[in-house]
């Protein structure tokens, strides 16, 4: 396994590759995990040649957000990357990635408004223009991200759609803990008291997915409203939004019964204490 940290370096690399060999990318923040690894086993079963990109990037982070804060540890990310069976981890620094103030972003309009977009303003902006620079560099064959950012997943989607790159997106499931909880770099933030309040966001959703595809034709008001009551139980929970949306077109959807002709997305971003967590579940109607 080679560790680059340069993208001239990074380059040179990928360009001695064999003209068939495909290219698998995971790009990645670090401090890595299980649902990290899941995506870099994938990439090695599918690929020739797997690069894992591990860079907190400020673009995204808004005023008053965790970039300092961040959690950061590169010789453990190395030794997960390593047993992941990694060709190559790209770990640049700020000034590697943006050596001078950049004039230039990649905006995708409409699905960044919403869920995350809604209250974190500049935060897609951030993730599209960084991955629009990881592609050009790394210049991959697939890329690999979890469904646990589904929005993010979306939004990259429409960026490559959109702009005619030359990568296949592979969204992967979530990977959760044995109780339920979405593997999360930020869950390392969480006091012993507000994992275990936590487990509510994962139960609920798969509450609601037994509401939805159970129940007679709803509406998803009223689905909304018996989400936020379950979540509101828990004292320590401080809710940022509770949405029920068409995937992966984030459309406001009013209706939920089997005319619906695209899954739906049940999103959730909720506060325990200073750490916010997101989690969510796609789900296909079809009754019988």
């Amino acid at each position: 396994m080679k560790v680059i940290r340069s993208i001239s370096e990074l380059r040179n690399e990928i360009k001695g590759r064999q003209q068939e060999d495909l290219v698998g990318f995971v790009p990645t923040m670090g401090y890595l995990h299980a649902g990290h690894a899941s995506l870099l086993q994938k990439a090695r079963v599918e690929c020739a040649i797997v690069v894992l990109s591990i860079f907190v990037n400020p673009m995204q982070f808004g005023p008053n957000e965790d970039f300092d804060k961040y959690p950061r540890d590169e010789e453990r990310d190395l030794m997960l990357a390593k047993d992941a069976g990694v060709d190559i981890v790209f770990l640049p620094q700020v000034e590697e990635m943006y050596p001078h103030p950049s004039k230039t972003q990649v905006i995708v309009s409409d699905i960044t408004t919403k869920l995350c977009g809604a209250s974190r303003p500049v935060h897609f902006a951030g993730v599209t223009t960084v991955v629009s620079k990881l592609f050009h560099i790394i210049q991959p064959d697939k890329a690999y991200f979890g469904l646990k950012d589904a929005q993010q997943v979306a939004v990259i989607t429409q960026m490559v759609e959109d702009l005619n790159m030359p990568v296949e997106i592979v969204p992967c499931p979530i990977l959760r803990e044995e109780d339920g909880l979405a593997m999360s770099s930020r869950n390392v933030y969480l006091s012993a008291e507000q994992r275990k309040e936590a487990l509510v966001l994962s139960r609920t959703l798969f509450e609601a997915e037994q509401w939805i595809t159970t129940d007679t034709p709803v509406l998803t008001a009223d689905i909304r409203e018996r989400i936020i009551s379950r979540i509101s139980a828990s004292p320590l929970a401080e809710i940022d939004y509770v949405e029920i949306l068409g995937y992966p077109t984030l459309q406001s959807i009013e209706r939920l019964d089997i005319q619906n002709e695209e899954p739906i997305i049940i999103a959730l971003a909720v506060k325990f204490g200073a750490t916010r967590l997101i989690d969510n579940i796609i789900i296909s109607i079809k009754r019988k």
